[in-house]
């Protein structure tokens, strides 16, 4: 079952059972004033990315990282987490064995190669590699938008079948997708309305097009 809330997670959260989801994948602020760099950009294609999204438009969803409480809430509710931009977050976060690696394949793009997620799992690093300007995408609807085939690959090295998955922060919902796709229950929450209903709005196009072709 893929189920998507218009809620605050830390809310959510409070409700929630100890250890109530398997596997937690989740993509927090990061601190770094994205939108403020991407409306600096002069790197051709970025401003075309990223034109559609809300964050060209002044959105300030990533100031400042969440405080502590965020963390300890995600590790009680859930057994494993994996946490994008976990780098910003060790000190809550402390030490891990392997860090789950997107190369983004730049070359010689000034932004990131890659981004950094912090595991709870005793394995080495692994990366996945994927060009963050190919065709992988769908049409880009959120500032920090990850794509689809990313999400797939962590459910392929972290998942194990009938794990439900949490998200606290779905953004675009291409981990919604993802989870449709190779059949795992998720439970994401997502606290902007208009990200909300753009990632709704997704999944149910991606679903549709599910049953035309499947």
């Amino acid at each position: 079952m893929i189920q998507l809330f218009n809620q605050d997670c830390l809310l959510a959260m409070a409700g929630m059972k100890d250890k109530q989801y398997q596997l937690a994948i989740v993509d927090p602020p990061y601190g770094i004033n994205i939108v403020e760099a991407i409306r600096k950009s002069t790197v051709v294609g970025t401003s075309s990315m990223f034109k559609m999204t809300k964050g060209r438009d002044g959105s300030d969803f990533d100031g400042q990282i969440p405080d502590e409480s965020y963390f300890v809430e995600l590790k009680r509710v859930s057994v494993n987490q994996i946490i994008w931009g976990g780098n910003y977050f060790l000190d809550y976060l402390g030490r891990t064995n392997g860090f789950a690696i997107w190369d983004k394949m730049n070359g010689t793009n000034p932004m990131a190669d890659a981004e950094l997620a912090w595991t709870s799992f005793d394995k080495c690093t692994k990366m996945f590699r994927m060009h963050h300007f190919s065709k992988g995408y769908d049409a880009k609807i959120h500032p920090t938008q990850k794509p689809t085939r990313l999400y797939e690959w962590l459910l392929n090295n972290y998942a194990n079948k009938g794990d439900k998955i949490l998200d606290t922060h779905c953004g675009s919902g291409s981990i919604l997708i993802a989870c449709d796709i190779m059949g795992y229950s998720i439970d994401a929450y997502e606290i902007d309305k208009d990200y909300y209903e753009a990632a709704k709005a997704r999944l149910e196009r991606h679903q549709k097009q599910g049953k035309l072709f499947g």
